[in-house]
């Protein structure tokens, strides 16, 4: 009787470099997940979490080494495989649209200037997800931070995408608009709908929210299940003395 063949990694990095300018952000990480995983991405401030985020969505190139995102090189992934939710938003939110045009935008790839009942249709499902529902007609301009967040990942789930790649994502949130975005990831994991990247400092959400923890310091101080990375040792190892480690209150985790 054969075996299956193994499935290729989700995502994975080999020896993975990047510098910017003459700085080393990332030297020689290495790591793999598979699909339907959760990885969370740890460490201190300047430790090349969010560069890492842009390495395997392509925008910026490794000094050495190479990432490969759903079995391919990121530039050349098909449109729409990957939603985005990135720290930092750029969007003018003087700009005369709605939270549904908004995530309708995520489904064209472009600005909505009307919207088919189709499209309404989807985009609503979108916004349920993550408990926004009832924002869909507000405009850009009155949302809270943590009302544009949301919508946001709304517009990252919009196509069903195979990954989706979180920096950030409880920032400006309250407490249920963050317990809303981690029962999506943790929805994403149990179905095997998408695999999902977070860049988090908290560490107990990656300790309770994800399959998989990267450590990184510039280097992947470790990687592995979270009760194994989250350890004292590793922790001290990535952000020094305890004092400068972020708080988060450790337990079993969902996935262990």
């Amino acid at each position: 009787m054969s075996e299956d063949p193994p499935t290729a990694p989700a995502v994975e990095a080999s020896a993975l470099t990047v510098q910017l300018g003459e700085r080393t952000v990332l030297e020689q990480v290495t790591f793999a997940i598979p699909t339907a995983a959760v990885l969370a991405v740890v460490g201190p401030n300047g430790s090349g979490k969010t560069t890492l985020l842009k390495a395997l969505l392509g925008l910026v190139k490794p000094a050495s080494g190479r990432v490969l995102v759903l079995g391919t090189s990121p530039e050349r992934l098909q449109p729409g495989s990957i939603g985005y939710v990135p720290q930092i938003k750029t969007l003018d939110r003087t700009f005369p649209g709605t939270s549904i045009d908004l995530v309708v935008s995520g489904l064209r790839r472009r600005w909505p200037w009307r919207i088919g009942d189709s499209e309404r249709t989807r985009a609503l499902a979108a916004l349920r997800l993550v408990g926004a529902e009832q924002l869909a007609d507000q405009p850009i301009a009155e949302l809270s931070g943590g009302e544009l967040q949301r919508v946001y990942l709304s517009r990252a789930a919009a196509r069903d995408p195979r990954l989706i790649m979180l920096d950030e994502p409880a920032t400006g949130i309250d407490m249920v608009g963050e317990e809303t975005i981690y029962r999506f990831i943790d929805a994403c994991h149990r179905s095997g709908t998408a695999t999902v990247v977070i860049v988090t400092h908290d560490l107990s959400v990656a300790f309770h929210h994800a399959t998989h923890v990267l450590l990184l310091n510039r280097r992947a101080i470790g990687f592995g299940p979270p009760r194994v990375v989250l350890s004292e040792d590793s922790l001290g190892r990535a952000y020094g003395h305890a004092e400068h480690r972020p708080a988060g209150r450790l337990g079993a985790g969902p996935y262990d």
